[in-house]
């Protein structure tokens, strides 16, 4: 898959495209919808299949210090992109020009001149352009005009309800990763560089991987969950904790993982991800080492089972 960052990026000769267009945050059921509908168009008429998104999201310029966090990073977004098939990505600087290009141009700049676009498949509730003056009719317009043709995809439903980035956040602010999991399509994750932390857990027999808090991947809420942690092409049984360190007030909020019957596992300045399975208990506070001990033995015992 090829990622460029702009339209003067684009390589020379390239093919006429089908195109999706959207923030993709999660690439969340939704979003694998609208991608496997612009890579069957492109299949279909022999048309290379792209992602138009953006490197952050709108408000963060549109109306700063509003914008919600991001459920995934850019490499993880890049990853599930290639995975779905998809072969070119343009990836955006949302910055002051690209907000107040008017819906025109826009597509005739980015869809038209630079991708060549015959095929523009976007959900249903899709605005573009300074103020969001454009919709769905605004993009069939264009269409007519300039030689394309607009495919528009029903919203996804699960349970009724319409599958969204802030309805998967929300689920994840409550601990319920697997209600997440479950509008994802598969189980949430982050990843991100173990680095040396205070040896706390070593020092009480349970050794714990410190992720760096530049790590991609939402952190849901202060928490211990069950998952696994993938590293060097292996997945480990894993005890997952986000939050402070109560017992020992020196640790900031993180992500902790503990690889469960495994010793000797060195993780230190490698790139690891774990997928969050189920969640176990809130994040407490003990009132000494042996309390602590008890409870994380109790929460092994328990994850062992939810995952053998």
């Amino acid at each position: 898959m090829i990622t460029v960052s702009s339209t003067a990026e684009i390589p020379a000769g390239l093919p006429e495209s089908s195109i999706t267009i959207g923030k993709f945050d999660g690439v969340h059921l939704g979003h694998q919808q609208l991608l496997a509908e612009a890579i069957e168009s492109a299949d279909e008429h022999l048309l290379i299949p792209v992602v138009v998104t953006f490197d952050r999201h709108p408000h963060s310029i549109l109306s700063p210090g509003t914008e919600p966090q991001a459920l995934i990073g850019q490499n993880q977004k890049s990853e599930l992109l290639e995975q779905a098939g998809i072969e070119l990505v343009l990836n955006l600087p949302f910055d002051q020009y690209l907000s107040q290009l008017t819906p025109e141009e826009f597509v005739r700049t980015v869809l038209v001149e630079s991708l060549k676009a015959k095929i523009v498949t976007i959900g249903q509730g899709f605005r573009f352009g300074v103020d969001q003056k454009g919709d769905v009719e605004t993009l069939k317009d264009l269409g007519k005009q300039l030689g394309f043709h607009v495919r528009v995809i029903p919203n996804y439903l699960v349970d009724g309800e319409v599958v969204s980035t802030s309805r998967i956040r929300a689920l994840l602010l409550e601990g319920n990763v697997k209600g997440a999991a479950k509008l994802l399509g598969r189980l949430h994750s982050t990843q991100g560089v173990i680095e040396h932390g205070l040896k706390i857990g070593r020092q009480i027999g349970f050794p714990t991987a410190n992720m760096s808090r530049d790590a991609e991947g939402f952190l849901p809420l202060d928490a211990v969950y069950a998952g696994w942690l993938y590293a060097d092409g292996e997945r480990y049984m894993t005890a997952i904790s986000v939050g402070i360190n109560e017992t020992f007030e020196a640790v900031p909020r993180l992500l902790e993982a503990h690889v469960i019957d495994v010793k000797g596992l060195d993780l230190y300045d490698k790139i690891i991800t774990v997928e969050y399975v189920d969640f176990i208990r809130l994040a407490a506070k003990f009132d000494g080492v042996e309390s602590l001990v008890a409870a994380i033995n109790k929460d092994l015992d328990q994850i062992r089972a939810i995952l053998s």
